[in-house]
């Protein structure tokens, strides 16, 4: 199992969080951002720089990631096209992205988007604290673990 983390937005306390759990767990964490990220230092913890160009982190994460593996992003549609490739898919709140919930999410995040088009900007999303902080442990954990018991 290797953990691919979509980079460019992924909050300094997650990276933390996925870089002790690969350590823990002895596995590989990626990260994938089209610039240099800091990430915590450990063995299992590597950081591949993209070019700079629109959706080429993302491409990166298509083109290595395989089932077994797990994402981490909060890119909707890279969600689904990863959902689709049955990939194990979480959000950075500790949201699961499944093939029951995927499409719906899509449908909301398109929504949203065209209201913003609009000028009818969306109230935002709630801040991020130590509650989605726990939630996310906590399903990276769930998810891992569940990985690794179907790993051959």
């Amino acid at each position: 199992m290797t953990l691919f983390v979509d980079a460019d937005s992924c909050p300094v306390r997650i990276r933390e969080i996925i870089c002790r759990t690969a350590q823990r767990l002895h596995v590989q964490a990626i990260f994938v951002a089209n610039r240099s990220i800091p990430i915590p230092r450990n063995s299992y913890c590597t950081t591949i720089v993209t070019k700079a160009e629109d959706q080429a982190a993302d491409m990166y994460i298509i083109t290595y990631a395989a089932q077994g593996d797990m994402v981490i992003t909060r890119d909707i549609p890279l969600a689904k096209q990863l959902v689709e490739a049955h990939i194990k898919v979480i959000n950075d709140r500790g949201v699961v992205y499944t093939a029951e919930n995927i499409d719906e999410r899509l449908s909301i995040r398109n929504f949203m988007y065209e209201l913003s088009i609009n000028g009818l900007a969306p109230e935002r999303t709630k801040a991020f604290g130590k509650k989605e902080v726990m939630e996310f442990a906590q399903a990276l954990d769930r998810e891992t673990q569940r990985l690794l018991k179907t790993d051959p």
